[in-house]
């Protein structure tokens, strides 16, 4: 397994020598008017500098209620700096009542002049600017790190993009073993890439799929994999093995619109990704869609979670009755869940472990996640169940699970429910360490807690009969 911050060095490269640094990234003219939002006006520049214009795209997403879908447009732009960066961010709809930059955990402090917002950064992030309460019609600012790839475009194994808009021939391409492609910023390509049956391969750049392209990056059955920094519609990898996946950026607004899936595979790392989904964030399945065997070795850190329908986290449901499969080594860490907003009872939870398909489900860690109040589900579902729509037979078995440094800040959420199938089926050895839900610390010896109380109730979670050893320490 390759260390986090080698790894974020074998990308980015030393720090210090960007102090300065500032890109930003301006598509050609001919690049059609359809792909322009102007409900903001973005400039950013360098304390003191010259103000530097940033391109804002259009991209789709969705809005659900009750017996109601609606695609709304949003918008997205997109810069490279590092040391820090002044913001400005010009609403021209009307008056800015209020504002505020997401994830709150980042502490941004916002100056609302006029219809003008200005704020400051320090370091990269993947960021949503809402005013006056607006999350459908807001500003998605991805503030990416200095990329350390160079272009040669000499390279006989490079395909390169540049700025402007790319038709794809069939609306794909298949990329071969021991290629980089490179997106440059200011491209959009209509059409799917697609990583399969090959190796050593890169998709690099600051370039976008058009939000139109359903599944606009996929890595089937390969090895030795890396997308990093381009923005898609969703990124999903199955049967694979060694797949890198950093600083992408996942919006979609269409049916089954699951940003991050990994089905079957093994040796996944997700870095810095941000998922705003029609569907699931990210989800870890074992076989699906052709794709056979467990997934495990999975690892997502330092991301930014948005699903406005369904799971922002999601593990289990399928999986292969006739031969079982084994989910396990998943970890979640450093982790922002801006929203969840799922109708139906079944397919809620923000965190959640839904074992069918006969799967064992074992060893997942949850480490310092951070829910803001979404708008409906519940904060956690850990199920052994038997989804009849979606799966053959119940789960085998839920165990050794662990949520670390959990905060919840909301009035919205529904009561979490954690249970078995049978006596045979159970969901077994979890432990809470320190799980914070408004404020208040919910722990086996708490003050004020009953002995004769589950300590569960205090958290709002409903624990079954088919369950053994839940810990709140």
């Amino acid at each position: 397994m390759v260390p986090w911050v080698g790894l974020f060095l074998l990308l980015f490269g030393p720090i210090s020598a960007f102090s300065q640094w500032l890109k930003v990234y301006t598509p050609p003219a001919d690049l059609p008017g359809t792909y322009h939002n102007d409900d903001f006006k973005v400039k950013v520049r360098k304390p003191g500098g010259a103000w530097q214009d940033v391109y804002s795209y259009k991209v789709h997403v969705l809005k659900v209620t009750q017996g109601n879908s609606q695609v709304e447009d949003a918008s997205m732009a997109s810069f490279d700096f590092d040391g820090k960066v002044e913001v400005s961010v010009q609403y021209t709809k009307g008056r800015v009542n209020t504002a505020r930059v997401r994830p709150l955990h980042n502490g941004i402090r916002v100056d609302i002049q006029g219809n003008t917002l200005r704020f400051s950064l320090d370091r990269p992030a993947n960021l949503s600017v809402e005013v006056n309460g607006d999350i459908f019609h807001n500003l998605h600012l991805f503030a990416n790190p200095p990329e350390k790839f160079v272009v040669n475009q000499g390279d006989p194994n490079l395909i390169y993009f540049g700025p402007g808009l790319h038709h794809l021939k069939g609306r794909k391409l298949l990329v071969p073993s021991g290629k980089t492609v490179y997106i440059a910023g200011g491209a959009v390509i209509d059409g799917q890439i697609l990583v399969d049956h090959a190796h050593n391969v890169k998709v690099l750049g600051r370039g976008m799929i058009d939000p139109a392209v359903k599944m606009g990056v996929e890595v089937s059955n390969s090895r030795n994999v890396t997308i990093e920094g381009i923005e898609s519609t969703q990124c999903a990898t199955g049967g694979s093995d060694s797949v890198f996946i950093n600083n992408v950026k996942c919006i979609s607004y269409y049916g089954w619109g699951d940003g991050m899936n990994v089905f079957a595979s093994r040796h996944v790392y997700f870095e810095g990704v941000f998922c705003r989904t029609s569907d699931d964030c990210t989800t870890v399945y074992a076989t699906r869609k052709g794709f056979t065997g467990g997934s495990r070795d999975v690892i997502m850190r330092n991301a930014t979670l948005w699903a406005d329908v369904a799971h922002p986290i999601l593990i289990g449901t399928h999986g292969n009755v006739a031969h079982p499969d084994t989910i396990q080594h998943i970890r979640y860490q450093n982790i922002d869940i801006l929203d969840h907003n799922e109708l139906q009872k079944d397919y809620q939870g923000c965190m959640s472990i839904d074992a069918g398909d006969e799967n064992l489900i074992t060893d997942v860690t949850f480490e310092n996640i951070r829910v803001e109040d979404f708008r409906c589900g519940q904060l956690l579902n850990l199920r052994v169940f038997y989804n009849k729509k979606y799966c053959k037979a119940p789960g085998k078995a839920i165990e050794n699970i662990l949520f670390k440094d959990i905060t919840y800040n909301g009035s919205h959420a529904s009561t979490s429910i954690i249970d078995g199938y049978d006596s045979a089926r159970l969901v077994r050895n979890i432990i809470f360490d320190n799980l914070i839900i408004n404020g208040r610390k919910i722990s086996d010896n708490m003050p004020g807690k009953p002995a004769w109380y589950k300590t569960s109730d205090f958290a709002d979670f409903f624990v079954g009969d088919h369950t053994e050893n839940i810990q709140f320490k």
